[in-house]
């Protein structure tokens, strides 16, 4: 009898096992990977405690000419699913991309966008600029397109991923009115925004600025001599006070526009730096898309001459006075 007993215990237990199995299978976080931190900001925001997300490219990292190393290998070969940006923004990977989604779920998020709202891409033939994040008012489009991509990876998970979903867009609603209402006590002569490349077009475009680059669209394009040369007789010409660094960007050609600018008798100040193809520090409020957008806006509206914009942003949180 004593026999019979542990032998139906034994049974007992390896019954057992696969029924645990499955529920620790359950309870296991989807495991992402996505190229910018800003991608990775959304799928953390949607996903909660259902998702670990890893961003491959962190703050100050340029993604234009980003490669991916043999420890981005590892873990998108390793991954549930991977989300990159597409529209060439991650230009030096996209062969590797199509290779891997043959293999793994892999989601180009921004390529779902419609044309008719992209920027045509002057650098490059059929190609638009890739800057979509730039405007929270493209961005929601993005994250939309990122629940889907979760959504499909954990169909279980989806009420989760749609309630989450719903509280990180009304937040992009809060940013989009908060932009509107401090960009707009810019003066109107004041509005034009002149940055290291071209990334804040679609951020002029829904916002009312006039937006030059030193470079083009991509980091990878180069600046010429007769490029800062117009620039400096435009900063002159327009009695332009102010400019603006980028965190990804080296500031050796907006030094030089300064330069070119005082050697006229003109006075021209950086106004500060903005966040353009990378998020801020992790763990911090700028290391989120919503603190990101937060810092340009704010910055770009107090050093344009929006006196009465908050110093600390929409919520208070920007960690430094401006």
């Amino acid at each position: 009898m004593r026999m019979r007993h542990f032998a139906y215990l034994g049974l007992m237990m390896l019954l057992a096992l696969p029924m645990t199995a499955g529920r620790v299978l359950a309870e296991t976080p989807l495991k992402v990977v996505a190229t910018t931190g800003m991608i990775a900001d959304a799928a953390r925001q949607i996903g909660g405690d259902e998702v670990e997300v890893k961003a491959l490219m962190g703050p100050g990292v340029d993604p234009h000419g980003y490669r991916q190393t043999r420890s981005d290998i590892v873990a998108m070969t390793r991954a549930d699913l991977v989300l990159w940006h597409g529209l060439y923004l991650e230009a030096q990977m996209e062969d590797f991309f199509h290779d891997l989604e043959r293999k793994r779920p892999v989601v180009a998020v921004a390529e779902g966008l419609s044309k008719d709202l992209l920027r045509s891409h002057d650098d490059y033939a059929d190609k638009y600029d890739p800057h979509v994040w730039m405007t929270p008012v493209l961005w929601k489009l993005v994250v939309a397109e990122v629940q889907e991509a979760l959504t499909t990876a954990r169909p279980e998970a989806a009420e989760v991923f749609a309630a989450n979903a719903a509280i990180h867009q009304a937040d992009l609603d809060r940013l989009i009115a908060y932009g509107t209402e401090v960009l707009s006590l810019v003066p109107e002569n004041n509005r034009v925004l002149l940055t290291a490349h071209d990334a804040f077009g679609y951020f002029g475009r829904d916002f009312g600025f006039e937006v030059l680059g030193i470079q083009g669209i991509s980091t990878q394009s180069e600046a010429g001599l007769n490029r800062i040369g117009a620039l400096v007789d435009l900063l002159v010409a327009r009695d332009i006070k102010a400019v603006f660094v980028e965190s990804s960007v080296s500031d050796r050609s907006m030094r030089a526009l300064i330069e070119g600018a005082e050697a006229q008798g003109h006075e021209v100040s950086i106004g500060g730096e903005l966040f353009s193809d990378a998020m801020g520090a992790e763990g911090t409020y700028e290391g989120t898309y919503l603190g990101m957008l937060d810092h340009n806006i704010t910055s770009i509206s107090r050093a344009l001459g929006a006196v009465d914009a908050p110093a600390r942003g929409m919520d208070g949180k920007l960690s430094a006075g401006l």
